[in-house]
């Protein structure tokens, strides 16, 4: 790369070309959440009434579009997330770190998609999923180590209830938008220390949770 061509990349987009990148991202958060992350590229570009090659100039990758589409949600995540893990009870914080992620989850095809799946070609999305998994991990071990939440439990299982709600919120999303509530607190109720006996099938390894996520991903 030249000195011209790190000196172009430093420049402030115009104002033309930063409209152009404002629409598009518009545009995307609206056919992700919609449709979710395989949303059809030309309809966001239409959509954002630019040509697909301005598509492709300002995101070269459609999870580069997918990422800065999803800013918002993933900050009203963050923010619900933080709040959850600075309470005190080790129960509650567990119960509301979920019922932030959930309810983000709802909100959001897109994001329901992007919890679900893994994209090990992108490294930010890499990070932001190692994040949240270790996020799972601390509120899960905490209210474990206080006796509250059985101790069988492990982020595998945490990700299998995502990938439940995930079909409930598809099923239930224009009729009954809250419903996928009440099987959260459902199971939570069974999460419960008090609640635990033997289960017949142990929980899924990390690798094997990590390849199901691929697995989601190559299969669209």
């Amino acid at each position: 790369m030249s000195q011209s061509d790190v000196e172009q990349m430093k420049r402030p987009l115009r104002r033309d070309a930063r409209e152009s990148r404002d629409k598009l991202i518009a545009a995307a958060r609206a056919e992700f959440a919609d449709h979710g992350v395989d949303a059809s590229l030309e309809k966001i570009a239409r959509g954002a009434g630019v040509a697909i090659g301005t598509l492709y100039r300002h995101f070269p990758t459609r999870m580069d579009l997918l990422i800065a589409a999803l800013e918002p949600r993933l900050q009203e995540f963050v923010e619900g997330a933080d709040t959850a893990m600075q309470m005190d009870d080790p129960w509650a914080a567990f119960v509301a770190y979920l019922d932030n992620l959930f309810a983000v989850q709802a909100g959001d095809r897109g994001f329901n998609d992007f919890l679900s799946r893994r994209f090990p070609g992108n490294a930010e999305t890499e990070h932001i999923h190692d994040v949240m998994c270790q996020q799972i991990e601390d509120v899960l071990t905490r209210a474990q180590e206080a006796g509250k939440a059985r101790p069988d439990i492990t982020r595998a299982d945490i990700v299998n209830l995502i990938w439940s709600n995930g079909r409930i919120i598809d099923a239930t999303s224009t009729k009954a938008p809250t419903a996928w509530r009440r099987q959260l607190h459902l199971m939570l109720d069974a999460y419960r220390a008090e609640r635990a006996h033997a289960i017949p099938e142990p929980p899924m390894t990390d690798e094997q949770l990590y390849d199901a996520m691929v697995h989601l991903s190559k299969a669209k």
